[in-house]
């Protein structure tokens, strides 16, 4: 989404800059698109922190495997906290008033994509390249050494939604285009191939087509979000806020009880399949599902976001956002470093003791994140930053 050049000035500033911000907030601006984003940060970053049973394996490495089995009817709880649809749906609709925005100013294609990826690459260069410095100072030091991509691949679960969104992004001037000139078959395009893939790829076991559906499930997510843009879903009628939902549900129910799809919207264990990775149809269904939700909850959600005292945390972590969901993570392993110093170990099952344990994987990352955001997250407004005043200057 857009936001005025003020917002960025204030980014930046001293004890008040977060006050100047929420201040300079337009009456126009769809507040919940916002919280929708923050929501989707929080659930991510408490679900690995808390929820996921990480522990290490006989050689030392660590996994993270989900309790979703482990709790009855848990499936049912990822329909709505696999928030990862959200995510692009806020992309596309942020992505989208971004483009009209600069296409209003006379920008070119070229210079929207640049800026955008700036956005991400800037803070993604800094964490990758903190992490490859140290990296190599503990491969230089006495000793056998692991590199992190060997006994904790988790770690660079951030990667893979850079690299798509990163991918959509390039993609803007195209999908904008085709979304302003035919808004309906720009959306039922993708939601065609993606039939079509899944019957390739499930029905003939042709393991390209379940790549190819992949990337156009998080397209059609996307592509959502314009929809949720234009035609305003929040301010629509009940009953047709309602439709979108139901329509959703009713695919959702339809995958996963008769065409075999997994039930649940994350990997659990004991499944043979995930729907997540590669990506299915399923989860196509379920950003409909939860663009349905959050339309239906848009008028209260925006009465209550024009309180002041609910509208500032979620300025004050848009802000971060991209320094939250890149750092999260090396907060977590700070935390498991104190741990395991005090003498505890992981536990392998989401058993009583395991859960007892949750307090401590909530508060321990949380204190090691709040320094790492104080560091890096200038990084991330200085780049938005730059890039708003460059277009500006244009």
């Amino acid at each position: 989404m857009t936001s005025p050049p003020r917002r960025e000035r204030g980014a930046a500033g001293g004890p008040g800059a977060l006050d100047r911000l929420v201040d300079a907030t337009p009456d126009r601006r769809d507040r919940v698109v916002d919280a929708a984003r923050v929501l989707s940060i929080v659930i991510v970053t408490l679900w690995h922190w808390t929820l996921s049973v990480t522990h290490r394996t006989a050689d030392g490495s660590l996994v993270m495997p989900n309790p979703v089995d482990a709790i009855p009817g848990g499936w049912l709880l990822t329909w709505v906290l696999q928030i990862m649809p959200v995510f692009f749906l806020v992309g596309g609709y942020a992505n989208l008033a971004g483009w009209e925005s600069h296409r209003r100013a006379g920008g070119s294609a070229g210079r929207f994509v640049a800026d955008r990826l700036r956005r991400l690459s800037v803070p993604t260069a800094v964490w990758a390249g903190v992490w490859l410095v140290g990296e190599l100072v503990a491969a230089a030091l006495p000793g056998p050494h692991r590199w992190m991509w060997q006994w904790f691949p988790g770690y660079l679960t951030p990667l893979w939604f850079l690299a798509v969104y990163s991918l959509l992004i390039v993609a803007v001037p195209v999908t904008a285009t085709l979304h302003a000139r035919h808004p309906a078959g720009a959306l039922a395009a993708p939601a065609a191939l993606i039939a079509l893939g899944s019957v390739l790829g499930r029905g003939l076991d042709l393991a390209w087509a379940e790549w190819v559906t992949l990337a156009l499930v998080w397209l059609f997510c996307h592509q959502l979000g314009y929809v949720w843009r234009t035609w305003r879903l929040g301010r629509r009628p009940t009953a047709q806020r309602l439709a979108v939902t139901g329509t959703g549900l009713l695919a959702l129910v339809v995958l996963t009880m008769f065409a075999g799809y997994p039930r649940s919207m994350v990997g659990a264990v004991g499944d043979a399949e995930s729907n997540i990775f590669p990506t299915t149809a399923a989860i196509a269904a379920l950003a409909v599902f939860q663009l349905g939700l959050l339309a239906l909850v848009t008028p209260a959600a925006t009465r209550l976001l024009r309180r002041r005292a609910v509208w500032k945390p979620v300025v004050a972590v848009n802000a971060v956002a991209i320094t939250v969901f890149l750092w999260h993570m090396t907060a977590w392993l700070a935390a498991l470093w104190v741990w395991e110093r005090l003498g505890h170990t992981l536990l392998p099952e989401p058993t009583a003791a395991w859960w007892a344990q949750r307090w401590y994987w909530l508060l321990g990352p949380l204190i090691a994140l709040l320094p790492l955001i104080a560091v890096f997250a200038p990084v991330e407004i200085r780049t938005r930053g730059s890039s708003r005043k460059s277009g500006r200057r244009r």
